[in-house]
């Protein structure tokens, strides 16, 4: 599994990186002991490797049989998962599964199903922390819906959390989409919730970890049923 820097990282990175030579190099040129600018050479690059770790961008094939599959779209842990009412999209009961991603997560985002991309909405809000359950309602977040291959729709919605402050979406409207392609991107601390169609198989529970475009989260029934078709 070949590793890269995530393209929305690359600026912050650049910046990081003058910022801390900026500190760095007077401290080395005017403080003494020399204790001192070791001090700031090493939280530097705690700092800048933590940056840089939260940055990665591995690529990943998905390998397992992809007829109604649905992937993982982050890595992370898994916070809720309950039959619900999704209200902006799909306006029916169906299957809420949640994935928290700490820092310490790649924060790229797949899409979950293979198919075609149906509506995309930003919405501003607040930026509580995304392991409330009302954070998928309030917080800052991106709505994106997939109509799979099978003609089920999936729900797809990242949420910004207390750190996070942009959410990246790339998705548009008649688009494909494919679980080995990122949908999007949410900056520090965040988490993906998936609405799928009752019926949907499930693989994880609560609090298994997921691994993004690689893990199989659940299979779709082969044939929708009235309760997970779009209602008008």
């Amino acid at each position: 599994m070949r590793v890269k820097i995530h393209r929305e990282g690359l600026n912050i990175l650049v910046v990081l990186l003058f910022i801390l030579l900026v500190i760095n190099i007077p401290a080395w040129l005017f403080m003494r002991p020399v204790a001192i600018p070791v001090t700031f050479t090493v939280i530097s690059a705690v700092v800048y490797l933590l940056v840089l770790n939260f940055f990665r961008s591995p690529r990943r094939s998905f390998k397992g049989n992809r007829d109604n599959v649905v992937v993982a779209s982050a890595d992370g842990k898994v916070v809720a998962l309950e039959e619900t009412y999704e209200d902006e999209f799909l306006h029916c009961r169906c299957i809420q599964l949640s994935v928290f991603m700490s820092v310490l997560n790649v924060h790229a985002n797949w899409f979950p199903v293979d198919g075609k991309v149906l509506y995309v909405k930003h919405h501003s809000g607040r930026f509580m922390s995304a392991y409330l359950p009302k954070s998928s309602t309030e917080n800052e977040r991106s709505t994106v819906a997939i109509e799979a291959r099978n003609g089920q729709t999936i729900v797809m919605r990242q949420v910004a959390g207390a750190l996070a402050r942009r959410i990246v979406t790339y998705a548009a409207p008649g688009e494909p989409a494919s679980i080995e392609d990122h949908m999007g991107f949410i900056k520090f601390g965040s988490r993906v919730d998936l609405y799928l169609p009752l019926g949907t198989e499930i693989y994880v529970k609560l609090g298994d970890k997921t691994i993004g475009g690689v893990t199989t989260v659940g299979r779709l029934a082969d044939k929708p049923t009235a309760e997970s078709i779009k209602k008008s």
